[in-house]
Order: C-alpha cells, then sequence, then structure tokens
C-alpha cells in the first residue's frame, strides 16, 4: 500500500512502532555477541541501557520475561504502552543502587 510505513512489534513493551534495534539480550561485551537478539523500540533500548549495567542484563536480564518482569522497569513500561512515541530523548546520568 503507497504511503503506509511498515509496522514493528517491540518485543517488550509490545507497541506497535516504525522502527526497531536488535538488542542483544546477553551484551556484546559480555560475551553475546553471536546470542539471542530482540527488537526492541529505540525509548525501550535507551531505557534498558540507562537502567542496568551490561553486566546486570548479561547475568539477571538475559530474556524478554526477565526484562518484563524487572522490578526496575515496572513504571517505565506502564507509562510507555499507552504512548505513540518513536524517540526519547534520556541522557541523564546514571543512578545505580550499589
Amino acid at each position: 500500500m503507497a504511503g503506509k510505513k511498515e509496522e514493528h512489534h517491540c518485543e517488550l513493551c509490545g507497541r506497535e512502532v516504525q522502527q526497531v534495534s536488535r538488542h542483544h539480550l546477553v551484551p556484546r561485551e559480555e560475551g553475546g555477541r553471536y546470542g539471542a537478539t530482540a527488537d526492541l523500540c529505540q525509548p525501550c533500548h535507551s531505557t534498558l541501557h540507562l537502567t542496568f549495567t551490561n553486566r546486570e542484563l548479561a547475568v539477571l536480564y538475559n530474556s524478554i520475561p526477565a526484562l518484563q518482569t524487572a522490578e526496575p522497569l515496572q513504571k517505565y513500561l506502564k507509562w510507555v504502552k499507552g504512548k505513540r512515541l518513536e524517540r526519547i530523548s534520556n541522557r541523564r546520568g546514571r543512578s545505580k543502587k550499589k
């Protein structure tokens, strides 16, 4: 159909979006270069990398179900599900609790 943009599905938030990026479920820096990936919208992908370290992603949150139930993401996931945004600028500093 002419003029209609292709829709994609974000595996984390479940929204239909125009563009997704490939997220390595185990980050490349942690040995996941050739491992499983997931298609995520830009807001979800950015939020993951601002919320968790690569080590946390590799060890604790290396699957979509683990990410969807991660306590630090619950407020964000509830918020983003009702939004029609394609991009988010979250350039705030990382606030990691040790």
